[in-house]
């Protein structure tokens, strides 16, 4: 019965935080700052109903340096709520095209200045890749990647795709690592208190001076140190 309650309220909270979204989008659109202040729109209300205790230590997103490419592991939908009390100021979302076209919400989503792409169109995503790094160049906005591409359903991190650090180093621009508990397996929405989760971010890692052959290795230390990360994470909810 409260599972129902609950889907039934965020229903309700989805569409009226779509509506106000929208509202943010005509009123200023395209303000890299949208995309945090609709983040905290859909996640502040949702972690209330679903009852998520977020603890978050992301001081290096928080004083991120500059701009920078933010890579994030991406677990199931709630993301949009568990990961939007941690957005930091002017960065914005790549994310597929399709989502342009969900109602309220993809409307948001373009208007809040996110980059979509096509990716069934090499070009046209090649060519979205470029002006991402024009953006993390000249326009003192950072892009927040969820590089494996796909949820993975808190089943551990899937191989990461290439695109996060080619932009990377092609800005010349750091990355900086946000590692989610897996809360998926262990959330119980029909209980009162869902679950627990922690979100960590880490040190930034610098790409100056690297070029493109750097990016296997860039990319395999990456996804060792959040899988690493992760597994701690893991270990402290288990714990507490």
């Amino acid at each position: 019965m409260l599972f129902l309650l609950r889907m039934l309220l965020m229903g309700l909270h989805f569409m009226v935080a779509g509506v106000l979204g929208v509202l943010l989008g005509i009123c200023r659109p395209f303000n890299p700052d949208n995309s945090r202040l609709c983040a905290r729109l859909y996640a502040l209300p949702a972690m209330r109903i679903l009852r998520l205790n977020v603890k978050a230590d992301v001081d290096s997103l928080r004083n991120k340096p500059g701009t920078c490419v933010v890579i994030a592991n991406h677990q199931s939908n709630y993301d949009l709520f568990v990961v939007g009390t941690v957005v930091p100021h002017r960065t914005v979302c790549i994310a597929k095209k399709s989502l342009k076209w969900v109602p309220l919400f993809g409307q948001l989503f373009w208007l809040a200045g996110n980059v979509l792409i096509d990716r069934g169109n090499a070009h046209k995503a090649r060519r979205a890749m470029l002006t991402t790094t024009h953006t993390l160049q000249h326009k003192d906005t950072s892009i927040w990647v969820f590089p494996e591409g796909t949820r993975n359903l808190g089943k551990g991190l899937l191989p990461f795709k290439k695109g996060a650090f080619h932009m990377a180093i092609a800005a010349g621009v750091p990355i900086v690592q946000v590692c989610v508990s897996n809360y998926v397996v262990h959330m119980k929405l029909n209980r009162w208190n869902s679950g627990d989760v922690l979100i960590r971010s880490l040190p930034p890692v610098p790409t100056a001076g690297l070029t493109a052959n750097d990016v296997p290795a860039l990319m395999q230390a990456c996804q060792a140190q959040m899988d690493a990360c992760i597994a701690e994470l893991d270990r402290e909810v288990q714990s507490a």
